[in-house]
């Protein structure tokens, strides 16, 4: 399944979906499943929900399309354009970064982010002034200096901004890109379909799949839960950074992150399968995350949730996991998916 996960993710990334523009990605997983054979179908908020497999005690395995970005909200005297961020955007992981300019009316422009005043053989103050979202902007790859020759061109405020992911996979195996968070582990979800819709592994129970949206600003995963849900999966991100335990070839079970731990039955069993099957896992603590496992049980959801996902190194930036990571979390969620409820 290396080659499906690789797949899947060189196609997932080239596709834009900054939180609030994700419809060309759901519709690239709603193909997916469809070609599976599955019946899929759109939530309100624009995400895929599937039954993947009938039974007792269903399971709710999910992962998020959605992305940081940025959208447009000034155009400015110069032409050029000014953004607020989508979801945790960091200005140093996107400063003088390529990006793409889509419009109301379909078209895609292009440019570059950049600090005003870049060059450091003009700005004597380039290397010490403190970045802010008041002091960069979109320089266009077209001919305009004006504000109105701007808004000629069909680009206005709501424009969403998405960034060059920078997709790279390296013969050690090492993936590196921007936005693996969350499109490594929809990867693995589809993979993880292909097995099951191939026969090639047999769940003892009900899965349903919820690629959702929106999960960056905090609801994704609020929303689209079935009534008779016994348990959540979130296929998410693992963390990598100091003082944990998680390596980019890891599958990484979290146990606990800033809304509260995961349930320990649900966790116990995880890393029991973990320790059966030999797998390369770490358990961790993340201080600064949450999930759309979270979101579902704020949201009232009566339900068991766990947390787990491949490592990924330097989150929310110019992003490292490792494939080691996918294929040890892909083997997780199978594992996870054959067990016996009561076990």
């Amino acid at each position: 399944m290396t080659d499906e996960i690789l797949t899947r993710l060189k196609e997932l990334i080239a596709i834009d979906s900054p939180t609030g523009f994700t419809k060309a990605a759901a519709d690239y997983v709603f193909s997916a499943l469809k070609e599976m054979g599955l019946s899929p179908v759109y939530t309100n908020k624009g995400g895929v929900f599937c039954t993947l497999t009938p039974g007792e005690s269903p399971l709710l395995i999910s992962a998020h399309l959605d992305t940081l970005g940025g959208i447009v909200s000034e155009i400015k005297s110069n032409g050029r354009l000014k953004i607020a961020p989508l979801g945790g955007l960091g200005l140093p992981n996107v400063e003088a970064e390529n990006c793409r300019i889509y419009t109301y009316d379909g078209n895609v422009y292009t440019g570059t982010f950049q600090f005003v005043n870049p060059s450091i053989h003009v700005n004597h103050d380039y290397r010490t002034t403190e970045r802010t979202y008041d002091n960069m902007e979109v320089i266009l790859d077209e001919i305009t200096a004006s504000k109105e020759e701007t808004a000629a061109l069909g680009i206005e405020n709501g424009c969403f901004v998405c960034f060059e992911p920078r997709l790279t996979i390296t013969e050690s195996g090492y993936i590196k890109s921007r936005f693996l968070d969350d499109k490594l582990s929809a990867a693995i979800v589809l993979a993880f379909a292909k097995q099951v819709t191939s026969g090639e592994i047999t769940p003892s129970r009900s899965i349903t799949l919820h690629f959702s949206v929106f999960e960056e600003v905090g609801h994704g995963g609020s929303a689209s839960v079935p009534a008779d849900t016994f348990e959540t999966l979130c296929i998410d991100m693992g963390c990598v950074g100091d003082g944990l335990s998680c390596t980019e070839r890891e599958v990484s079970i979290c146990v606990k992150d800033a809304r509260g731990p995961y349930h320990y039955e649900m966790t116990r069993a995880l890393v029991s399968l973990a320790k059966e099957l030999n797998l390369r896992y770490a358990t961790d603590v993340y201080p600064f995350y949450s999930s759309d496992a979270d979101m579902a049980l704020t949201a009232g959801h009566d339900i068991r949730h766990a947390l787990i996902g491949p490592g990924v190194y330097a989150s929310h930036g110019y992003e490292r996991s490792h494939i080691d990571g996918a294929v040890n979390t892909l083997a997780l969620i199978g594992a996870y998916a054959k067990r016996p409820v009561n076990a």
